[in-house]
């Protein structure tokens, strides 16, 4: 009797959290599903795959339909704290990556969903670990911060997309923390929410602008910052110890400031913050102890709602998510939280607006649309619509998702759907894939369409440079002399260079013929001395390998 009364004591101490815990009003975690790897590094796809990889660049696809995880294309480095954003065509731009703590490479490549290929662009001007990668109003990619070798590179530079080169931004180089927190501002230039926070003009050879200060100086460390709909930066959480603040700047006012909005409920760092289609965020995991990456336990997912300025605690996920998780939006209005060190599994989350009541449909949108266009999107739901969104879709590492923003869509009805305006400006809208959702008045979205704004077709791939001669001879010819001949195998070069040495190990060039001769007599030599060649042809794209050695005596 004992154990029965303590049990009914416990319910009914419980009965009103009971009521407040339904669904309705915390969502709901769904069951944890095994990965082959920690999902160090996320990005959603136009293709709406998931595409993450691990501490030494192991690529995998994930799909949210079917929860099936394959095997992508490699990217052929270590891709573990490069940066990760998207250009307007939907290929993933990968700038950076890892040789060792605090040394990064100067690799940069992009990963194309269509045709599961990565590509390699020109390295950068040198290496860099926890890179930030921003994509600009024309479409091409800023890179910024990461370290080379044991010092930041400070070095901004701009990939032109349409032609795949580097433009270097050599009047604004600035030491800048790690993974500096970055998003393009409604001016065109890009805004950097670091504790002093900076304005950077792309134009030219670049130009720094200070803003202002933030009033936490820790939310560098591992807070997680993203952008409404209005221009508004928000940081939440970050420092050691943690902070429960949360701050947020206009960047549309005069002179945006930072200032104060309402804590977060628990004090969080290494958590990540999701912009949900109804324009709230979602802040998952983290640790709320001090430490690098403490395993203090599960965490309740906490919903911000900017508008009323208040917080909502929800669901309790079931893992701990601290340093290197991520959270990243689906098109199913769900989110995927997953990963962080010891942790290679992930969890979905429905949140409560999933609850709510009947989901509108979309029946028809665009593939793609430009600015300022107005297109028709097709539902059997028009009349019940109150808000139309688009986000753009997430691509995350180190407690911050680059990608990630929305925009509220202007929208009338029509008959048989709603005639939905475009964005009519780049700034507020980098061109790419947007995840478009119609929400009822009860707050419940569709299922998103994927629609492209601006953005072109991808330039195409670098030339490749020759392939190596091979068949390569060497004959005694004459008087001190040797005659070579070796095997085209190219039809690209522009010519060969041959090199020589005396002892098999070390050459020098000596010599260079042009496209299409493969032969080479070379005279004058010291008699009784035997002579090592190898040759490589070459063109604008850069040279070949080598081919064999070979060898002969000069008489």
């Amino acid at each position: 009797m004992k154990r029965i009364g303590m049990s009914i004591l416990l319910w009914m101490a419980g009965t009103a959290g009971m009521v407040e815990a339904q669904p309705t009003n915390v969502g709901q975690w769904g069951a944890t599903q095994p990965f082959p790897y920690v999902s160090v590094h996320a990005c959603l796809l136009p293709n709406n795959k998931l595409i993450f990889w691990d501490y030494s660049g192991n690529a995998r696809l994930w799909d949210p339909v079917t929860t099936a995880i394959t095997t992508a294309a490699q990217p052929g480095r270590n891709t573990f704290c490069a940066g990760n954003s998207s250009f307007g065509d939907g290929r993933l731009f990968v700038p950076g990556g890892h040789i060792q703590n605090n040394v990064g490479l100067p690799s940069a490549s992009y990963y194309d969903p269509v045709t599961d290929t990565w590509t390699s662009v020109p390295n950068m001007n040198a290496g860099r670990w926890y890179p930030s990668s921003t994509t600009l109003a024309n479409g091409d990619i800023l890179v910024t911060s990461g370290d080379d070798n044991m010092a930041v590179n400070d070095l901004p530079q701009v990939l032109q997309a349409g032609n795949n080169t580097w433009r270097d931004l050599t009047a604004a180089r600035l030491g800048l923390p790690l993974f500096p927190r970055a998003f393009l501002a409604p001016n065109g230039k890009v805004f950097f929410a670091t504790s002093t926070s900076r304005y950077l003009d792309t134009a030219g050879a670049g130009a720094w602008s200070t803003v202002g200060n933030t009033i936490f100086s820790g939310h560098d460390n591992y807070g997680s910052a993203c952008m409404d709909q209005s221009g508004k930066v928000y940081w939440f959480g970050g420092g050691d110890p943690p902070t429960a603040t949360s701050e947020r700047i206009d960047l549309n006012a005069a002179t945006p400031q930072w200032g104060a909005v309402a804590s977060m409920p628990q004090a969080r760092r290494q958590n990540n913050a999701t912009i949900l289609p109804d324009g709230r965020f979602l802040v998952t995991g983290g640790s709320s102890s001090g430490g690098f990456n403490t395993e203090d336990g599960p965490k309740a997912a906490m919903l911000y709602d900017p508008t009323a300025n208040t917080w909502a605690t929800l669901a309790i996920e079931s893992d701990y998510r601290g340093y290197h998780s991520i959270a990243v939006l689906l098109a199913d209005g769900r989110v995927l939280s997953c990963g962080g060190d010891n942790h290679a599994n992930g969890q979905v989350f429905s949140p409560p607006y999933l609850f709510n009541g009947a989901r509108p449909t979309i029946s028809s949108a665009p593939a793609t649309v430009n600015y300022g266009d107005t297109f028709f999107v097709g539902t059997a739901d028009a009349t019940g619509i109150t808000k139309v969104t688009w986000t753009r879709l997430g691509s995350l590492t180190h407690a911050q998702n680059w990608d990630q923003r929305i925009n509220v869509l202007s929208f009338a009805q029509a008959a048989g759907g709603l005639n939905v305006t475009a964005p009519s400006s780049a700034n507020s809208t980098p061109p790419g894939y947007y995840l478009l959702w119609i929400l009822n008045g009860a707050g419940v979205p569709s299922q998103a369409s994927f629609v492209r704004i601006g953005g072109s077709a991808p330039p195409p791939p670098p030339p490749s440079p020759p392939v190596a001669p091979s068949n390569l001879t060497a004959k005694t010819s004459g008087k001190r002399g040797v005659g070579l001949s070796w095997t085209d195998n190219s039809s690209n070069e522009t010519g060969f260079k041959i090199d020589r040495g005396t002892d098999g190990v070390t050459f020098s060039q000596i010599a260079a013929v042009a496209a299409n001769v493969t032969s080479y007599k070379n005279n004058g030599l010291t008699s009784g001395v035997t002579y090592y060649y190898r040759v490589r042809a070459t063109s604008g794209a850069g040279d070949s390998a080598y081919s064999n050695v070979a060898s002969a005596d000069a008489r």
